[in-house]
Formats: structure tokens, sequence, C-alpha cells
């Protein structure tokens, strides 16, 4: 397999994700373009090509196209290093290189670019996205009790936000420019109505995913979504093991649910990701690695890394993971990410690593958590309200919550 090569890979039936048969084609049901070599830095060089021709549309200055160039160089060295991650991934025409920036050859992305150039100089007459992303809350039902849900006070009460409420919310922050929307709940497609009524009804100025335990993303509900305008799905799986999944999730079906809708999600060219609540009982070596073994051949694109939290279900609990602990994972995510040899893994995203160095990308600066009951929040981990998106006070209460910010963390998240 030379440098040059880009591997087509086949999305297959993973309900026994130990042992599967990529060779069988009943079982093949779409296609993933991992890339990588010459290939990959040709695509890089094209996106770069694509930041500068952003910046001369929106400066006049020669000197401010060069100066995004410098900018840009800093801001890459400031989180990752000299480190290059080692493949892109392609689906449905679009290149993505992380679970939290819009696909490349997107008007999204171009969006995602030009707000960031707005950090390095401010640019007139142009629209400048407020957030990166935004998780949204629609509904309070679960048909789970998971050991370290954030929403176990709100869990199955009487639903609050009507879908003309969601609306509102959905149509306020996008007034205000966002390049993503993560829709959450509870469990959002306990609301399969209000979801595809959101993506039919909004601007296509943002990507939107859904965040979810797998429940109800079948087959017809996967292709309704996607034909409505659906990005992709970050489906939790919290071991590689199904009973150890299934009772962390308090449902016999969770495992089963959760490979399903991956599943599902593959063959309608959704975008997939899992994502771990990486507990201090799990977290070793081997569980790592063997969690990524799975998520490889469950052909899904990244795997999201989360630190367990003090809220919900854990208030009050010691949960937090040892130093020894949070190394391992901040080392399995430079092997796996910058490593060539790993280079056919999905890539990892682990927030809590960038948080330790450079603070929250939350908090009201460039994300924003907005709950079941519409009320503003620094992020899904914490829940600490600053009054509701849907009031007239909106704006006020967002500079609120700005100016609190993230409660473990003040650093200024841009400068560079």
């Amino acid at each position: 397999m030379n440098d040059t090569e880009i591997i087509m890979e086949k999305s297959i039936d993973i309900s026994n994700p130990i042992e599967t048969c990529a060779s069988d084609p009943i079982q093949m049901l779409s296609e993933r373009l991992l890339i990588k070599g010459l290939r990959k830095r040709y695509l890089v060089f094209r996106i770069r090509f694509t930041i500068f021709r952003l910046a001369i549309e929106c400066y006049k200055n020669p000197i401010h196209w060069f100066g995004v160039i410098r900018y840009f160089i800093r801001f890459r060295k400031k989180y990752l290093g000299n480190n290059k991650t080692n493949s892109l991934v392609k689906i449905d025409g679009k290149y993505y290189m992380g679970l939290y920036t819009p696909g490349w050859k997107s008007k999204v992305f171009n969006q995602f670019v030009i707000s960031l150039l707005n950090d390095y100089k401010p640019i007139p007459n142009k629209k400048i996205n407020r957030f990166m992303f935004a998780f949204v809350g629609i509904t309070k039902k679960c048909p789970l009790r998971c050991e370290h849900c954030f929403e176990w006070e709100s869990l199955n009460e009487k639903e609050v936000l009507t879908t003309e409420n969601i609306q509102k919310i959905i149509q306020k922050i996008q007034d205000l420019g966002v390049g993503q929307i993560h829709l959450t709940g509870g469990e959002p497609l306990h609301r399969m109505d209000v979801l595809l009524d959101i993506l039919k009804n909004a601007d296509d100025c943002t990507d939107f995913w859904v965040t979810t335990s797998g429940f109800n993303l079948t087959s017809s509900n996967a292709k309704s979504l996607k034909d409505a305008g659906l990005t992709g799905v970050v489906v939790s799986v919290d071991h590689f093991d199904p009973e150890k999944h299934n009772s962390f999730r308090g449902n016999k079906n969770a495992f089963h649910w959760a490979m399903e809708a991956i599943k599902n999600a593959h063959s309608n060219n959704l975008v997939t990701a899992l994502s771990l609540c990486a507990t201090k009982d799990f977290t070793s070596k081997d569980n790592l690695m063997a969690y990524m073994e799975f998520a490889k051949k469950s052909k899904v694109s990244f795997v999201q890394l989360l630190e367990p939290k003090s809220v919900g279900h854990y208030e009050g609990k010691d949960v937090s993971l040892s130093d020894e602990q949070i190394g391992v994972m901040e080392e399995l995510m430079m092997r796996m990410n910058f490593k060539s040899e790993n280079w056919d893994f999905p890539i990892i995203i682990y927030q809590g690593y960038h948080q330790r160095r450079h603070a929250c990308f939350s908090s009201g600066y460039k994300g924003i958590y907005i709950d079941s009951d519409g009320d503003l929040n620094p992020c899904p981990f914490c829940h600490n309200k600053s009054g509701s998106v849907l009031d007239k006070h909106f704006e006020q209460n967002l500079e609120f919550l700005k100016e609190k910010g993230c409660p473990s963390s003040v650093v200024n998240k841009f400068a560079i």
C-alpha cells in the first residue's frame, strides 16, 4: 500500500463488532474515503488556497492577505504544534478534518473561514458567525437511564419547548451566525417530527448534527433526516462490550440501537462519529486501544473522548480521572491522530486536552448550550443558567453568560 493510495472503506453490518466480514457484498452499505499521503497533501494545499482566496475577497490590502497566512500558521501551531493529521475523510463530496470543522467544498466551510478571518482583522460588510457551534436540547424524553446523564434531574419530565419555541431558538442563533448546531436532548430522535421541521425550515448556512444514543435511527428515519439536510450523527457508545455498554446505559437494547444507528447512518451518507464517556473504571491503555479498534471496524470518521463531570447523575460524586489516566488519553490522541502508522483509525476529538492548555471554546465565546428549557448554559457539562433564549433580553443574557465564562477557565481563548 503506497503513500499516495486512497483507501475506500465499506461500512458493514456491525451488529457483531468483533466478527465482521467486509468481503460479503450483502453487508456492504456505503462508501467512505480515507485519504493520506500525496493526495492528502494536495487537498490540504487546495484547502489553504481556499483560505487565501477568501482572504483576498475580504481584504483589499495585500498586506492583510499574507498576514492571514501567518495568523493561520500561528493558530494551527498553537493547537497542534508541529503535528500534522494523518488523513482526511471524504463523505458525500466533502472533505472533513475534524468533528467541529465543517467539510471543505461547502458554503458552511467558507463561512467558517471568514469568521476566523474576522478574529484576525474585522471584516466590514460580511456576515460573521457569532458561534462555531451550538448544542440545542429539544426534548427531555429518553428511553435510557445512563450512568453519567447530565440531564438526570429533568429526564422524562413534561416538555417545556414547543415546536414553535424550538424554531424560534434555531432562528435566533442562526441570525447571530453559527457554523454547526448539534441537536440533543434527552434523546432527540424521540421528536423525529421536530427534527425534520427544524431541518426543513433552517437556513442552509449551518451544518446540523444529531447527538443520539442510537434509539429510533432506523434506515427510514436516517434517510428522511439526510434528505432534509442533516450532516451527521454522533452516536454515544461507552464500551466496546455490548453487555457493559447496556449496563452503563440502563437498557438491554442500548448497544443494538447504537450499532443499527451507525449502520443506517453509513448507508445514508451521514458523517458518523462515536462519543465515549471515559470513566475511571474504563480508562486504561488496553480498553482505549480496544475501543479504537472497535471504532475502526465500525467505519466511523471520528471518536469524541469525553471526561466524566460531576453534574447530573454524577453530581457530588468523585468521577474525575486521575492525572495518569488523563495522560493515557492524551497519549492515545497524539498517537492516533499524528503517527503515520495509525492513519486508518478514526480521528480523535478530545476537548479536555485543549481546555487544559487553551481554555474552553464554549461559554458564550465560540460555543453555547441551550437546554431543553430554552435556557443558556456554558456547555452541556456546565449547568449555570444565564436566562432564556426566548425572552426579550436574549442579547443581555448572552453577554451575561460570556462575562461569567467557563467555571473552570478564564483564559482568553483566541489570543495567538
